[in-house]
């Protein structure tokens, strides 16, 4: 019995599919369907039940399939203890990403990361859609706030403050907004997600707390687009400090409003499972930890974000 055939086994178990196992997999679905048939007949049993409509575990692999995890799971942590004592970094790194923070901020550290570990691959997968791990066949991803399902693993890579934005071509030409209520006659460059327009921005003074409805002729579905179109003076906009990081810095677009906080948020790294919890993983948590700490240093010195912004 070869011990791939089990993980495909396994996979199986998880998703109650093969077709979706072999998504999972990247392997064709008849691949998958022979590896669970070996499994089965070197067992000797049926371990899933099948009908047109459902698979399910039988008897047999309601028994067998909780231990097999458990026998894989030793095996797979066996093997990633010998790497980290021989320092063998590699393996394929299936990543999710946001489009602005991806393409902009950290494709760039990747490429350095894979300059440093060569035998690392990387597998990039960036859009702004909600994450599914299984349908989507990623083992990490990089998103902005804590993740929901207790049955997910995660680390928290930082603190990440939402500016207001705007270009000093467009702010010259429309003038400094004074109060957040000086927004209703600014173009709001505004982002929609699942169809959902998120155009009610939220304001913070103290105990002070204002909902701008905001009216705006772009929106996108693209954090990177609502990006462009702010350095380019199209409007006002609402973006992650780290998306729009250079651009602040080399004065391309100033933080508008700054005496008014907005709802902040959380850079994560987040896993499916303990097993995509690599070497190669844990290094690149690093690296990103190091990296956005060294922005957000570079934000505070400039006067844009306070210092309590930072994990102490």
């Amino acid at each position: 019995m070869l011990l791939e055939d089990l993980y495909v086994v396994l996979k199986v178990a998880e998703f109650r599919s093969i077709t979706a196992a072999a998504t999972n997999l990247d392997m064709r679905t008849a691949t998958a369907s022979a590896a669970l048939k070996r499994v089965e007949a070197s067992l000797g049993v049926e371990l899933f039940i099948r009908t047109t409509r459902q698979l399910r575990l039988s008897s047999a692999g309601e028994k067998y399939i909780p231990q097999c995890e458990q026998a894989m799971l030793m095996l797979e942590q066996a093997k990633q203890n010998m790497k980290g004592e021989l320092d063998i970094v590699d393996g394929d790194l299936r990543l999710a990403m946001s489009s602005d923070l991806g393409r902009n901020i950290v494709i760039p550290w990747i490429d350095d990361f894979m300059d440093t570990y060569p035998k690392v691959s990387i597998r990039a997968n960036i859009n702004d859609s909600n994450l599914d791990f299984y349908r989507d066949s990623v083992d990490l991803a990089l998103r902005y706030g804590s993740p929901n399902d207790a049955n997910l693993y995660g680390f928290k890579i930082c603190n990440v403050p939402r500016l207001l934005c705007a270009s000093t071509a467009y702010l010259a030409k429309h003038g400094m907004p004074k109060h957040p209520q000086d927004l209703a006659s600014h173009n709001g460059l505004l982002y929609q997600l699942n169809d959902i327009t998120y155009d009610v921005w939220e304001f913070y003074r103290g105990d002070e707390l204002l909902k701008i409805k905001m009216k705006g002729n772009r929106i996108s579905n693209d954090g990177e687009l609502v990006h462009r179109w702010c350095v380019s003076g199209k409007g006002i906009g609402l973006k992650s400090c780290l998306d729009i990081s250079s651009d602040l810095l080399n004065g391309n677009v100033l933080h508008v409003l700054p005496e008014y906080q907005t709802k902040p948020t959380e850079l994560w790294l987040i896993f499916p499972s303990r097993q995509s919890i690599t070497p190669a993983a844990r290094l690149l948590r690093d690296t990103l930890k190091d990296k956005t700490r060294n922005i957000l240093l570079q934000l505070i010195d400039k006067g844009i974000l306070d210092k309590s912004v930072l994990d102490l």
